[in-house]
């Protein structure tokens, strides 16, 4: 596959950010969608989903250090995006809601996913919130719009929860969550850090008899050249609860991504499947 120019060197890597960062501004300024920002401090009385993921895991062996300075950056940005409202036909963004993780404004160096490697850097750590987000969100009627996979499995699972691959990766301001709100219903997002997990809700304004599964199918290791790719796919079952008693109507399935990434840790070779399977 064809390196892009950026990652030749760090100073056109640098310069490639710039750009990005400058062309999602000014897509910002002249978008004519309309983003929430609003607030409501009461919960909406309806639950869809409730989700939580621990605070602490054991990622290799990564530094500590920046497992716990992840802890300030949820801290700092989770309240930019606790109790907002998506009303009908808006669109949630993270990165609108949160802004620029700085030091300026009191985030610390943090794991961040970024060619290929695990390093720190500033606001590091807060896909765990995105990911929290993304999860809820397709056990919901919200849409994403815009998602982004990291390229590459930096870690062996370690008390893994969700499926692998069904996260939303972040880089400000261009490498962000974008949801929509196609219903007449409004919505609402709740984040919040508790002592040891992190913890979410999507709630609505009206009560729902439909049902989501989140899954993944043909999960598997393969080897392409030599490099160990990591695959499978992540589906949505859709259905609705039954009523008096009565077992739930199925409506619809669909693959929502398929998923294939460098791995960047040993594999047994008795976890490999051999490339020709296709099962």
């Amino acid at each position: 596959m064809k390196k892009p120019l950026s990652s030749y060197h760090p100073l056109l890597y640098k310069l490639r950010v710039v750009q990005k960062r400058l062309s999602r501004t000014i897509i910002w300024k002249l978008s004519k969608r309309n983003y929430a920002d609003k607030k409501q401090e009461n919960k909406l009385p309806y639950r869809l989903i409730k989700h939580t993921s621990k605070l602490i895991r054991k990622l290799g062996d990564s530094d500590a250090r920046l497992q716990h300075n992840k802890i300030i950056n949820l801290k700092k940005a989770a309240p930019y995006l606790n109790h907002i409202i998506i009303e009908p036909n808006q669109y949630f963004s993270f990165w609108k809601l949160v802004g620029r993780p700085t030091a300026e404004r009191g985030f610390v160096e943090g794991m961040e996913l970024s060619i290929g490697k695990a390093r720190a850097g500033i606001g590091g750590g807060l896909c765990q919130i995105s990911n929290l987000i993304h999860w809820m969100a397709l056990h919901s009627p919200l849409q994403v719009i815009e998602r982004a996979n990291h390229s590459f499995d930096p870690f062996p699972d370690d008390g893994r929860i969700l499926p692998f691959g069904s996260g939303a990766a972040l880089f400000y301001n261009y490498i962000d969550l974008i949801l929509f709100n196609p219903t007449q219903n409004t919505y609402q997002l709740t984040i919040y850090v508790a002592e040891h997990q992190l913890e979410g809700e999507i709630l609505c304004n009206v009560a729902s008899d439909i049902k989501y599964h989140v899954y993944q199918k043909n999960h598997r290791f393969i080897k392409l050249s030599d490099q160990v790719v990591r695959q499978n796919e992540i589906w949505q079952d859709v259905s609705q609860k039954g009523q008096g008693g009565k077992p739930a109507t199925f409506l619809n399935s669909q693959k929502l991504y398929a998923n294939s990434v460098r791995v960047m840790y040993p594999i047994a070779d008795e976890l490999i499947t051999n490339n020709s399977h296709h099962g």
